[in-house]
């Protein structure tokens, strides 16, 4: 299991944050049988050993606006990789750039305003980037199954 490395509080205290980031210092001292300063403490070595990265909250960009998501596989020559991954990750409609194995070398997923949005993308951003090798686009019809972080 993924938590083999936490003791068992502490796995019960991220298991509750991963159902409820929001939930309170109390009510998961209730839950885990902890006073809410060791649950607080806890956290904070959680948070310091970078086992918790970050709390967010997600947003639908389609209930708002109807904005275009999608995934890019780019397959780039290895002296080429630095760079492109450089300028995507300035670019504010890439959301996530991920390091593959096997063909492609980057998986990217960006969320546009709009197709125009994504085509500027593509034609003003992608396209011109040295080194490319190959560049597949698929866009997001639906969210059938969307799971952030990890699911225990």
């Amino acid at each position: 299991m993924f938590l083999d490395g936490l003791d068992e509080t502490d796995q019960k205290i991220v298991r509750l944050l991963i159902e409820n980031a929001r939930m309170s210092y109390s009510d998961i001292g209730q839950k885990t049988g902890i006073s809410r300063v060791a649950v607080k403490a806890r956290i904070q070595a959680l948070e310091q050993r970078g086992i918790i990265e970050e709390y967010t909250t997600i947003i639908n960009p389609r209930k708002i606006s109807g904005a275009v998501s999608c995934y890019f596989e780019i397959e780039t020559t290895p002296e080429a990789l630095a760079l492109v991954t450089d300028t995507l990750n300035q670019n504010e409609t890439v959301t996530q750039i991920y390091r593959v194995t096997g063909k492609n070398k980057l998986h990217v997923h960006a969320v546009a305003a709009s197709a125009e949005e994504l085509e500027k993308l593509l034609q003003e951003v992608i396209d011109p980037l040295p080194g490319v090798l190959e560049c597949s686009c698929n866009i997001i019809l639906s969210r059938i199954k969307d799971i952030k972080g990890l699911r225990l």
